[in-house]
């Protein structure tokens, strides 16, 4: 069915909006077009002799989707756990936690040609999966629906506990629901329920910088957190650099940063989608004069006829 919206619409040129979760869109205004939610259900399971191999249509929550990996006993996606949204999204921007990404499990993406009206599978090579970003979000932009990803889980399990608050069960060979419950444990405890306070997770992207301006940063400001990543560059922690700001709890309106975690943006009861624009933008601001470092957002931003920017 969506299939079929989705081609009327561009036969008849009228606006439209493909939404998954809603999890990753911040709405500035009210939009004035039509919006289309994705809600195609299903999962297939194959194996080959290394590997379980899952075909998964678009619409299955992803966090109910580990959870079912799980209780199958098919290990590796749970660092992913309680990240909100639908599998169709998580491709696009190569959703990812705790040392870990879509793109090391991504077997293959199956996607809608909007031009076309043809189904298209690319591998996943060909989906350019980068930090936070995938072809999706540029060649393909606007041009694709994603309707089924295929997963591939590899059956000799490897845990990865490398980052942050998983490292301390590197000593406790903890199983995978082990690491699991952790994630989640920490995940609530920092990050607040969207169904009690308003927000879209993490609203910023960690910077990713050289090595010759992480240098010079860590020398002036030593409890600086950043990881390496590929290519001899450092991802900076954002959340510590809108903390070190000053900005923990700060607020424009009803749109505030969240107290306990600053990479969170929060609607108090009321923002409006200026308050947040104006929020982000004064981070935005405010980090690049302390660190020379420019913050980009996450979410997708919705004004009343299309996807904008701040």
């Amino acid at each position: 069915m969506i299939i079929e919206q989705c081609m009327e619409h561009m036969r008849q040129s009228k606006p439209f909006l493909i939404l998954g979760g809603g999890s990753n869109v911040v709405f500035t205004e009210d939009y004035q077009g039509d919006v289309l939610q994705l809600a195609s259900k299903g999962i297939k399971v194959g194996e080959s002799t290394d590997s379980y191999l899952l075909e998964v249509e678009a619409g299955e929550n992803w966090h109910e989707l580990v959870q079912w990996t799980l209780e199958q006993d098919m290990p590796g996606l749970e660092n992913l756990a309680l990240i909100p949204g639908v599998v169709g999204a998580a491709p696009i921007q190569n959703i990812g936690a705790y040392g870990c990404e879509l793109a090391q499990f991504c077997d293959w993406v199956e996607y809608l040609d909007l031009n076309t009206g043809e189904l298209n599978r690319l591998t996943q090579a060909a989906c350019r999966f980068g930090y936070r970003d995938s072809i999706f979000k540029q060649d393909l932009k606007g041009k694709a629906v994603i309707t089924a990803v295929g997963l591939k889980l590899a059956k000799q399990w490897v845990p990865c506990l490398e980052y942050g608050p998983l490292r301390e069960l590197k000593e406790t060979k903890a199983t995978a629901k082990q690491i699991f419950e952790r994630v989640c444990q920490v995940r609530l405890d920092k990050l607040p329920d969207p169904a009690q306070l308003g927000n879209v997770g993490s609203f910023f992207k960690n910077p990713i910088v050289s090595q010759g301006i992480y240098q010079k940063l860590i020398a002036e400001y030593p409890s600086l957190v950043a990881y390496p990543v590929e290519g001899g560059m450092m991802k900076l922690a954002a959340g510590w650099l809108i903390d070190q700001a000053g900005l923990k709890g700060f607020s424009i309106g009803d749109a505030s940063v969240h107290e306990k975690q600053a990479l969170v943006l929060v609607n108090r009861g009321h923002a409006t989608g200026d308050d947040i624009v104006a929020l982000a933008k004064h981070i935005i601001a405010r980090v690049n004069a302390l660190f020379g470092v420019t913050l980009e957002a996450e979410p997708r931003i919705i004004t009343a006829i299309g996807e904008g920017s701040l």
